[in-house]
Parts: C-alpha cells; structure tokens; sequence
C-alpha cells in the first residue's frame, strides 16, 4: 500500500462514515490537534523523563491514539465497526495521577512561567498543546455532538501534564522561574 493517493489534493478528505469533508472541517482541526499532542508527547518521552512518567506517558499516546479514532469517526454505527471511545475511568486515573504527584511538589503560591530543564521544558510545551486541542474539540462540539467524556479527558490531561512538568523540573532539580508582571 503507498502513503500517498492524490485524493487529498482538492482539498478535501475521507471520513469513514461520513464520506469526503473539507481538510477545514473543525472535525480534522480536532482530531489533527489531538495527533499533534500525541506526537509532541512522544517528544516529551524522548527526553526520558523520571520515573513514572515514561509509562505513564505511554499510557497517555495509547489514549490519544484511541481519542483520535473517537473524533475521527462521527458515525461509527453507518460502518457497523466497533470504535474505541475514552471512558471516564481514564479520567480519574489522570486525577490519581495528578494527586500523586502534587504529593511531593512544593505548594503553588504564584503563577510559573513554562520552561525548565529539557524534559519539563517538552511537558509544558505539551500542556498547550492540549490546550489547544481541548479548544478545537470544543468548537467541534459547538457544531456536532463530542462525548463529555473525550472534553473531559483533555482537560484533565492538560492538569496533568503541568504537574508533570513540576515534578520533572524537582527531580532536575531546576527551580521554578516565578511571574513577574512587570509591576
């Protein structure tokens, strides 16, 4: 099979259960945000993060991954084919993970700016990414129906990924740079 096969070139592309939609479509504009996030997660993970992030992030590509397939397919009933769906028990998963972490990190008293060492430096990059993908689902749920569920999911992973950062810059033992509005 090749990579490419020139129907994309009008500008338009196929939606299994949908057929060919605008590459403008808020529905790619989701789903392409969220294989971005997964890919700049990838990122993160080759900078070898500490301990247990590097499973967990593994985790996290396979979730993307499942996430994508959801918001890539509208209609999953009009092709008669099973498409895995985020359950909510993966967001409380992220939640326990974020708890853990927040455990052993120093209290946020003040804004930080993103940066760090390189591993914390790629997980805020990641962070907003998610943001960004988080919006596109949003407008994509202002035109067609999204699972609370998949909304959820981002948003609760782009705590996450901020608190992985934190946690990253400690074990680096980087310190965090303060916000200083200039006041």
């Amino acid at each position: 099979m090749k990579v490419y096969t020139r129907k994309g070139d009008t500008g338009h592309t196929q939606l299994l259960s949908v057929g060919r939609v605008p590459k403008g479509h808020p529905r790619l504009d989701a789903y392409g945000d969220i294989d971005e996030l997964n890919s700049v997660v990838g990122y993160v993970a080759a900078a070898r993060p500490a301990d247990p992030l590097p499973g967990w992030l593994l985790d996290i590509q396979n979730e993307l991954f499942v996430l994508g397939s959801e918001v890539a397919v509208p209609n999953p009933e009009a092709i008669n084919m099973p498409i895995p769906q985020v359950q909510a028990d993966q967001v409380t998963v992220l939640e326990g993970r974020i708890d853990e972490l927040e455990a052993e990190l120093p209290r946020l008293t003040q804004f930080i700016l993103p940066g760090g060492g390189e591993a914390g430096a790629r997980l805020h990059l990641a962070r907003t990414v998610c943001r960004r993908a988080e919006r596109g689902l949003q407008k994509l749920a202002e035109v067609e129906t999204v699972r609370p569920e998949a909304q959820a999911y981002l948003n609760r992973l782009s705590d996450l990924l901020f608190v992985m950062a934190r946690f990253q810059n400690l074990r680096d033992s980087v310190t965090e740079q303060p916000w200083h509005s200039g006041r």
